[in-house]
């Protein structure tokens, strides 16, 4: 090959990446700027995961996670059934990983590089969560995954419109699910700092502390909408935590009108959402 194809070659690649127009897709390009080694990467994180997440219950070195806000009657706590969601982002994320390592396409160097960093921060903060237990550490470490997992989904949603494929779908839903549930986890954390931070019982201002976890979550689905990324699987995984906190107060804590606010809550968020649609890719990423 000549010279002069392959200074054809670099500057079109490069075009895709600085500019994030499709505008050349010939294979050479994956062989010069796609990173052999993140592939590998993602796949290692993925599968570390949910090996780090079961420390604790499955060889008893440290607390589980969750354990110390198990049965504290606690407003703003979904039902622990509803972190099997944890299972599905997995699921996603490994996806998308075996994806990546089998096509090596631009795009999915473009997100996956910070979901890799993101699914590393992840595992460093349910490590945290088992064996060192600050309620204040853990509730920072959740704001690294979340500037992570949504940088990869603001890249990757600059790529709607611009043809289908299952591994686009994938790509979709390990952004959006691992997105819309690490701000479940920070609108549920923001009370438990109060509580850690105060002499606040669990039962203590339980009206405030429901609207301070609904305030966060409304807050950021706006913001995630609004600048960020058009995904629906951000809003399911939102949708999920809300169901959660509502099948908690009306079963476990009792608290009906909770649980009502809760939902009246939900459908206004959710409803904003889909009535007048998303703008997204706002963020420069």
């Amino acid at each position: 090959m000549s010279r002069q194809a392959n200074s054809v070659k670099k500057p079109a690649c490069l075009a895709f990446f600085q500019f994030e127009a499709i505008f050349y897709t010939h294979e050479h390009c994956h062989t010069g700027l796609m990173k052999p080694r993140l592939p590998l990467f993602l796949i290692l994180a993925g599968l570390l995961q949910p090996l780090s997440g079961v420390l604790a219950p499955v060889l008893g070195i440290g607390t589980p996670i969750g354990e110390a806000t198990r049965g504290m009657a606690a407003p703003e706590q979904p039902l622990p059934a509803f972190f099997s969601i944890w299972s599905l982002i997995f699921g996603a994320y490994i996806a998308f990983a075996y994806t990546s390592w089998r096509h090596r396409e631009p795009w999915m160097l473009r997100v996956g590089a910070p979901l890799a960093f993101a699914g590393a921060a992840n595992i460093v903060w349910m490590l945290s969560a088992q064996l060192i237990e600050s309620q204040p550490l853990d509730f920072l470490l959740l704001f690294p995954i979340a500037a992570l997992s949504w940088t990869a989904a603001a890249r990757f949603d600059r790529m709607r419109g611009m043809g289908g494929s299952v591994g686009k779908f994938i790509a979709d839903a390990a952004t959006g699910l691992l997105s819309g549930w690490i701000l479940v986890a920070i609108s549920i954390s923001v009370p438990l700092l109060i509580r850690n931070l105060t002499s606040y019982g669990p039962t203590d201002f339980l009206w405030q502390m429901l609207w301070i976890f609904l305030a966060t979550a409304a807050l950021g689905s706006w913001t995630y909408a609004r600048y960020i990324s058009r995904s629906l699987w951000f809003f399911v995984a939102v949708a999920w935590g809300l169901i959660g906190v509502i099948a908690n107060n009306w079963t476990a804590t009792g608290m009906g009108w909770l649980a009502i606010m809760t939902g009246v809550s939900g459908i206004l968020i959710l409803g904003l959402r889909l009535s007048r649609g998303a703008d997204g890719t706002t963020v420069p990423a």
